[in-house]
Protein backbone atom coordinates (compact mmCIF):
# COMPACT_ATOMS: atom_id res chain seq x y z
CA UNK A 1 0.00 0.00 0.00
CA UNK A 2 3.02 2.26 -0.22
CA UNK A 3 1.82 3.92 -3.43
CA UNK A 4 -1.53 5.01 -2.02
CA UNK A 5 -2.28 8.52 -0.84
CA UNK A 6 -2.41 7.24 2.71
CA UNK A 7 -0.69 4.12 3.95
CA UNK A 8 -2.32 1.88 6.54
CA UNK A 9 0.17 0.53 9.06
CA UNK A 10 -1.08 -2.17 11.41
CA UNK A 11 0.60 -2.72 14.78
CA UNK A 12 -0.78 -5.67 16.69
CA UNK A 13 -0.50 -7.09 20.18
CA UNK A 14 2.45 -9.42 19.73
CA UNK A 15 5.04 -6.81 20.63
CA UNK A 16 7.93 -8.69 19.01
CA UNK A 17 9.42 -9.55 15.65
CA UNK A 18 7.63 -12.08 13.47
CA UNK A 19 10.38 -14.65 13.96
CA UNK A 20 11.27 -13.90 17.59
CA UNK A 21 10.18 -16.45 20.19
CA UNK A 22 12.42 -15.12 22.95
CA UNK A 23 12.25 -11.40 23.65
CA UNK A 24 14.11 -9.82 26.55
CA UNK A 25 12.95 -6.22 26.21
CA UNK A 26 9.20 -5.75 26.68
CA UNK A 27 7.19 -2.63 27.37
CA UNK A 28 5.72 0.43 25.69
CA UNK A 29 9.07 2.12 24.97
CA UNK A 30 10.41 -0.95 23.17
CA UNK A 31 7.18 -1.45 21.25
CA UNK A 32 7.28 2.15 20.03
CA UNK A 33 10.90 1.64 18.95
CA UNK A 34 9.83 -1.48 17.03
CA UNK A 35 7.03 0.38 15.28
CA UNK A 36 9.31 3.28 14.41
CA UNK A 37 11.89 0.87 12.95
CA UNK A 38 9.28 -0.86 10.77
CA UNK A 39 7.92 2.44 9.44
CA UNK A 40 11.40 3.81 8.75
CA UNK A 41 12.39 0.60 6.94
CA UNK A 42 9.26 0.85 4.78
CA UNK A 43 10.37 4.34 3.70
CA UNK A 44 6.86 5.75 3.88
CA UNK A 45 6.93 9.34 2.66
CA UNK A 46 3.29 10.31 3.00
CA UNK A 47 0.93 10.46 6.00
CA UNK A 48 -0.42 7.04 6.95
CA UNK A 49 -3.14 5.58 9.13
CA UNK A 50 -2.18 3.54 12.17
CA UNK A 51 -4.36 0.53 12.95
CA UNK A 52 -3.67 -0.27 16.61
CA UNK A 53 -5.26 -3.52 17.81
CA UNK A 54 -5.49 -4.38 21.52
CA UNK A 55 -2.16 -3.47 23.17
CA UNK A 56 -1.14 -1.97 19.80
CA UNK A 57 -3.47 0.93 20.58
CA UNK A 58 -1.18 2.20 23.34
CA UNK A 59 1.83 1.88 21.03
CA UNK A 60 0.03 3.79 18.28
CA UNK A 61 -0.95 6.55 20.71
CA UNK A 62 2.61 7.00 21.92
CA UNK A 63 3.95 7.01 18.34
CA UNK A 64 1.38 9.58 17.19
CA UNK A 65 2.57 11.99 19.86
CA UNK A 66 6.17 11.59 18.74
CA UNK A 67 5.38 12.01 15.03
CA UNK A 68 2.01 13.76 14.58
CA UNK A 69 2.94 14.96 11.09
CA UNK A 70 3.50 11.40 9.92
CA UNK A 71 0.14 10.07 11.11
CA UNK A 72 -2.98 10.87 9.09
CA UNK A 73 -5.16 9.21 11.73
CA UNK A 74 -5.50 6.29 14.13
CA UNK A 75 -7.98 3.43 14.24
CA UNK A 76 -7.87 1.81 17.69
CA UNK A 77 -9.61 -1.59 17.74
CA UNK A 78 -10.29 -3.40 21.03
CA UNK A 79 -7.70 -1.10 22.57
CA UNK A 80 -6.93 0.39 25.94
CA UNK A 81 -4.76 3.00 27.62
CA UNK A 82 -4.66 1.25 31.00
CA UNK A 83 -3.40 -2.28 31.48
CA UNK A 84 -5.14 -4.58 33.96
CA UNK A 85 -2.84 -3.54 36.81
CA UNK A 86 -4.23 0.00 36.53
CA UNK A 87 -7.94 -0.92 36.52
CA UNK A 88 -8.34 -1.79 40.18
CA UNK A 89 -7.49 -4.78 42.40
CA UNK A 90 -10.16 -7.13 41.01
CA UNK A 91 -9.02 -6.69 37.42
CA UNK A 92 -5.38 -7.10 38.44
CA UNK A 93 -6.11 -10.28 40.40
CA UNK A 94 -8.15 -11.83 37.60
CA UNK A 95 -5.46 -11.06 35.06
CA UNK A 96 -2.75 -12.56 37.26
CA UNK A 97 -4.77 -15.79 37.35
CA UNK A 98 -4.78 -15.89 33.55
CA UNK A 99 -1.01 -15.36 33.51
CA UNK A 100 -0.44 -18.14 36.04
CA UNK A 101 -2.54 -20.56 33.97
CA UNK A 102 -0.64 -19.53 30.86
CA UNK A 103 2.78 -20.00 32.46
CA UNK A 104 1.96 -23.40 33.97
CA UNK A 105 -0.24 -24.93 31.31
CA UNK A 106 0.80 -23.52 27.93
CA UNK A 107 2.73 -26.64 26.98
CA UNK A 108 0.49 -29.03 28.89
CA UNK A 109 -0.95 -31.94 26.92
CA UNK A 110 -4.41 -31.13 28.26
CA UNK A 111 -5.93 -28.62 25.77
CA UNK A 112 -8.14 -27.18 28.53
CA UNK A 113 -5.21 -25.07 29.72
CA UNK A 114 -4.73 -23.43 26.33
CA UNK A 115 -8.46 -22.99 25.85
CA UNK A 116 -8.75 -20.97 29.07
CA UNK A 117 -6.50 -18.41 27.44
CA UNK A 118 -7.44 -18.45 23.76
CA UNK A 119 -11.21 -18.85 24.15
CA UNK A 120 -11.32 -15.37 25.69
CA UNK A 121 -10.23 -13.91 22.36
CA UNK A 122 -12.76 -15.82 20.25
CA UNK A 123 -15.67 -16.87 22.48
CA UNK A 124 -18.15 -16.50 19.63
CA UNK A 125 -16.07 -18.32 17.02
CA UNK A 126 -16.31 -21.88 15.81
CA UNK A 127 -14.21 -24.58 17.48
CA UNK A 128 -12.04 -24.82 14.37
CA UNK A 129 -11.22 -21.10 14.51
CA UNK A 130 -10.29 -21.26 18.18
CA UNK A 131 -8.13 -24.32 17.56
CA UNK A 132 -6.35 -22.52 14.72
CA UNK A 133 -5.69 -19.52 16.97
CA UNK A 134 -4.36 -21.75 19.75
CA UNK A 135 -2.02 -23.52 17.34
CA UNK A 136 -0.76 -20.18 16.02
CA UNK A 137 -0.08 -18.88 19.52
CA UNK A 138 1.79 -22.04 20.52
CA UNK A 139 3.98 -21.83 17.42
CA UNK A 140 4.90 -18.18 17.94
CA UNK A 141 5.52 -17.80 21.67
CA UNK A 142 7.18 -19.75 24.46
CA UNK A 143 5.50 -20.01 27.90
CA UNK A 144 8.11 -17.81 29.60
CA UNK A 145 8.02 -15.13 26.90
CA UNK A 146 4.23 -15.22 26.69
CA UNK A 147 3.82 -14.78 30.43
CA UNK A 148 6.33 -11.91 30.45
CA UNK A 149 4.49 -10.28 27.55
CA UNK A 150 1.18 -10.56 29.39
CA UNK A 151 2.75 -8.96 32.48
CA UNK A 152 4.13 -6.11 30.35
CA UNK A 153 0.68 -5.54 28.87
CA UNK A 154 -0.83 -5.39 32.36
CA UNK A 155 1.63 -2.64 33.31
CA UNK A 156 0.85 -0.40 30.31
CA UNK A 157 -0.52 3.03 31.20
CA UNK A 158 -0.60 5.82 28.62
CA UNK A 159 -3.75 7.50 29.90
CA UNK A 160 -1.87 10.74 30.61
CA UNK A 161 -1.06 10.95 26.88
CA UNK A 162 -4.66 10.83 25.67
CA UNK A 163 -5.52 14.57 26.03
CA UNK A 164 -2.36 15.38 24.03
CA UNK A 165 -3.35 13.37 20.94
CA UNK A 166 -3.78 15.70 17.96
CA UNK A 167 -4.47 13.29 15.08
CA UNK A 168 -7.97 12.18 13.99
CA UNK A 169 -8.91 9.04 15.91
CA UNK A 170 -11.56 6.35 15.50
CA UNK A 171 -12.15 3.92 18.36
CA UNK A 172 -13.80 0.58 17.47
CA UNK A 173 -14.76 -1.81 20.26
CA UNK A 174 -17.07 -4.79 20.72
CA UNK A 175 -19.65 -4.22 23.44
CA UNK A 176 -19.06 -7.63 25.04
CA UNK A 177 -15.33 -7.98 24.40
CA UNK A 178 -14.10 -10.74 26.72
CA UNK A 179 -10.46 -9.57 26.79
CA UNK A 180 -10.62 -5.76 26.98
CA UNK A 181 -13.76 -4.32 28.63
CA UNK A 182 -15.91 -2.07 26.46
CA UNK A 183 -15.46 0.66 29.08
CA UNK A 184 -11.76 0.87 28.22
CA UNK A 185 -12.64 1.66 24.63
CA UNK A 186 -15.12 4.28 25.81
CA UNK A 187 -12.38 5.77 27.96
CA UNK A 188 -10.15 6.19 24.92
CA UNK A 189 -12.91 7.90 22.93
CA UNK A 190 -13.79 10.22 25.82
CA UNK A 191 -10.25 11.35 26.60
CA UNK A 192 -8.79 11.70 23.09
CA UNK A 193 -9.82 15.12 21.71
CA UNK A 194 -12.28 14.83 18.84
CA UNK A 195 -12.24 11.03 18.80
CA UNK A 196 -15.28 9.15 17.49
CA UNK A 197 -16.40 5.69 18.55
CA UNK A 198 -17.99 2.78 16.74
CA UNK A 199 -19.54 0.16 19.04
CA UNK A 200 -19.79 -3.34 17.59
CA UNK A 201 -22.35 -5.94 18.61
CA UNK A 202 -20.34 -9.00 19.55
CA UNK A 203 -17.96 -10.54 22.08
CA UNK A 204 -14.96 -11.56 19.99
CA UNK A 205 -11.80 -9.61 20.74
CA UNK A 206 -10.48 -10.69 17.33
CA UNK A 207 -13.26 -9.80 14.92
CA UNK A 208 -14.04 -12.59 12.46
CA UNK A 209 -15.01 -12.02 8.86
CA UNK A 210 -18.04 -14.30 9.10
CA UNK A 211 -19.63 -12.50 12.06
CA UNK A 212 -22.07 -9.54 11.76
CA UNK A 213 -19.63 -7.20 13.51
CA UNK A 214 -17.19 -7.51 10.60
CA UNK A 215 -19.41 -5.53 8.23
CA UNK A 216 -19.86 -2.73 10.75
CA UNK A 217 -16.11 -2.75 11.44
CA UNK A 218 -15.28 -2.54 7.71
CA UNK A 219 -17.81 0.23 7.11
CA UNK A 220 -16.49 2.35 9.99
CA UNK A 221 -12.87 1.89 8.95
CA UNK A 222 -13.51 2.70 5.29
CA UNK A 223 -15.60 5.76 6.06
CA UNK A 224 -12.86 7.04 8.37
CA UNK A 225 -10.07 6.54 5.85
CA UNK A 226 -11.83 7.41 2.59
CA UNK A 227 -12.26 11.13 3.25
CA UNK A 228 -16.00 11.04 2.67
CA UNK A 229 -15.92 9.23 -0.66
CA UNK A 230 -19.49 8.57 -1.77
CA UNK A 231 -19.12 7.02 -5.23
CA UNK A 232 -20.84 3.69 -5.72
CA UNK A 233 -19.42 0.34 -6.83
CA UNK A 234 -22.72 -0.26 -8.64
CA UNK A 235 -21.90 2.62 -11.02
CA UNK A 236 -19.49 0.25 -12.77
CA UNK A 237 -20.42 -1.95 -15.70
CA UNK A 238 -20.36 -5.73 -15.17
CA UNK A 239 -17.00 -5.95 -16.98
CA UNK A 240 -15.53 -3.14 -14.89
CA UNK A 241 -16.73 -4.89 -11.74
CA UNK A 242 -14.96 -8.06 -12.89
CA UNK A 243 -11.73 -6.14 -13.45
CA UNK A 244 -11.99 -4.41 -10.07
CA UNK A 245 -12.60 -7.76 -8.37
CA UNK A 246 -9.36 -9.15 -9.81
CA UNK A 247 -7.47 -5.95 -8.99
CA UNK A 248 -8.58 -6.41 -5.39
CA UNK A 249 -7.21 -9.95 -5.55
CA UNK A 250 -3.80 -8.39 -6.32
CA UNK A 251 -3.67 -9.71 -9.89
CA UNK A 252 -1.44 -7.96 -12.42
CA UNK A 253 -2.87 -6.51 -15.63
CA UNK A 254 -1.48 -9.50 -17.53
CA UNK A 255 -3.10 -11.97 -15.13
CA UNK A 256 -6.42 -10.12 -15.35
CA UNK A 257 -6.23 -10.17 -19.15
CA UNK A 258 -5.66 -13.93 -19.16
CA UNK A 259 -8.42 -14.56 -16.64
CA UNK A 260 -11.03 -12.46 -18.48
CA UNK A 261 -9.77 -13.34 -21.98
CA UNK A 262 -9.07 -9.79 -23.08
CA UNK A 263 -5.99 -7.81 -24.07
CA UNK A 264 -3.84 -5.99 -21.55
CA UNK A 265 -4.69 -2.72 -23.31
CA UNK A 266 -8.40 -3.39 -22.71
CA UNK A 267 -7.67 -4.11 -19.06
CA UNK A 268 -5.81 -0.81 -18.77
CA UNK A 269 -8.72 1.03 -20.40
CA UNK A 270 -11.20 -0.55 -17.98
CA UNK A 271 -8.88 0.25 -15.08
CA UNK A 272 -8.68 3.94 -16.06
CA UNK A 273 -12.48 4.16 -16.26
CA UNK A 274 -12.82 2.44 -12.86
CA UNK A 275 -10.44 4.90 -11.22
CA UNK A 276 -12.24 7.87 -12.77
CA UNK A 277 -15.71 6.69 -11.75
CA UNK A 278 -14.73 5.74 -8.19
CA UNK A 279 -12.25 8.59 -7.65
CA UNK A 280 -9.36 6.22 -6.96
CA UNK A 281 -5.68 7.13 -7.21
CA UNK A 282 -4.15 3.71 -7.94
CA UNK A 283 -4.36 -0.05 -7.38
CA UNK A 284 -3.54 0.19 -3.69
CA UNK A 285 -6.29 2.74 -3.15
CA UNK A 286 -8.72 0.45 -4.98
CA UNK A 287 -7.76 -2.56 -2.84
CA UNK A 288 -8.00 -0.58 0.38
CA UNK A 289 -11.40 0.88 -0.49
CA UNK A 290 -13.17 -2.03 -2.20
CA UNK A 291 -11.20 -5.14 -1.24
CA UNK A 292 -13.69 -6.01 1.50
CA UNK A 293 -16.39 -6.59 -1.14
CA UNK A 294 -14.55 -9.59 -2.54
Amino acid sequence: MLESQFTLVRYDERGCGLSDKRVENLGIDYWVDDLEAVIDAAEINEPFYLLGVSQGAATSIAYSLMYPDRVAGMILVGGYARGSNHRGPVAAKNYKTVIDIFRLGWENDNPAFQDVFTSRFLPGAAVEQRSWFTDLCQKTVLPETGADLLMARADVNVESLLPKVSVPTLVIHSRNDQVIPFEEGQRLAQKIPGATMSALEGKNHIIQRDEPAWRAFSKSLLEFTSSGQTTDFNDLTKREQDVLRLICQAMSSKEIANSLQMSEKTVRNHTSKIYAKLELQNRQHAIRTYGHLF
